[in-house]
């Protein structure tokens, strides 16, 4: 049996938004330890991805965007807004980030999952801003990635406990891609009712915190049913969030990393042929997003 592609690079350790900052380095440590487990590592076939470079983030971001954080790196960085500055060292990171995704896409396409230990995470930025924690979109540079290389239907589903509002704004005028987000509501950034369809290629399943683990399993299978309807993707990439795992203290719904593995199983049997690729998003405690990773990775493997 063919071992999973893991991508990943060290320099996703450099972002240091500051002291006390939830978004901070020992998120990824604690993810590159986790891979390192002795029962999931002969599993998988981890290799450094390359970092991407500032033009293959045009594909998804305008390139005042991509200028002004080059500007911003060059000037040894500063805040953004409340909660999301860029350290000295975090431009690398950026992009080190977007090539993990890019190469778990291109490694995926070729044996069927893969997994990329990307940080920081990405869901909330848009095409011209940077916001919540995020710089640059990797799910879509992903997705845009995969279309340039012949995957025509793009499907991400977004499990993050925060809806990805960059990824949405992004993606919903185009058909080819659809997108799945569950998400707690209201909460961070405000957006994401079940209301906004896009051009019928959004599909937004916001819950309440607190609900039982069945209910969330069962919602976003559901959604996920709804979006594929008569619709067939060539790529399914997941935005792997686990914040939305119960004692996350940025979410308060009521998952465990069980639920994120039978999610994850019943995608690989939905979709057949078709590779599934999951990128990290959000986890801000340690120990959970450790499992969760785990969960998924064995069950991508």
């Amino acid at each position: 049996m063919s071992k999973l592609p893991v991508s990943f690079h060290p320099a996703t350790r450099l972002h240091n938004p500051g002291a006390g900052h939830p978004e901070r380095p020992d998120r990824i440590v604690a993810v590159l330890d986790a891979l390192r487990d002795p029962t999931l590592a002969a599993k998988i076939d981890a290799k450094q991805a390359t970092p991407a470079t500032a033009e293959q983030l045009l594909a998804v971001h305008t390139p005042e965007h991509v200028d002004r954080l080059i500007s911003l790196d060059a000037r040894g960085g500063g805040p953004i807004d409340t909660d999301t500055f860029l350290a000295p060292r975090s431009w690398e990171s950026v992009l080190a980030s977007a090539g993990v995704a890019l190469a778990a896409v291109t490694r995926g396409l070729e044996t069927g999952a893969a997994f990329g230990a990307t940080r920081p995470p990405a869901h909330h930025v848009l095409a011209d801003r940077a916001m919540g924690f995020c710089f640059v979109n990797n799910v879509v540079v992903a997705a845009r990635h995969a279309q340039s290389l012949g995957k025509k239907q793009v499907l991400i589903i977004d499990w993050d406990v925060h809806h990805g509002n960059g990824t949405q704004a992004i993606v919903e005028r185009d058909p080819s891609i659809r997108y799945v987000s569950m998400h707690q509501y209201p909460w961070y950034p405000g957006t994401g009712a079940a209301r906004e369809r896009g051009v019928g290629n959004v599909f937004n399943v916001p819950r309440d915190p607190g609900l039982p683990r069945a209910t969330y399993v069962r919602d976003l299978l559901s959604a996920v049913d709804q979006a594929t309807d008569g619709w067939a993707p060539d790529l399914w990439l997941i935005s792997a969030g686990f914040d939305s795992l119960d004692g996350d203290p940025l979410g308060g719904f009521t998952l465990e990393p069980e639920d994120m593995a039978g999610w994850t199983t019943a995608f690989r049997e939905q979709a057949g042929k078709a590779p599934v690729v999951a990128v990290l998003e959000g986890g801000y405690r340690i120990d959970l997003l450790a499992a969760g990773v785990q969960a998924v990775v064995a069950a991508l493997a």
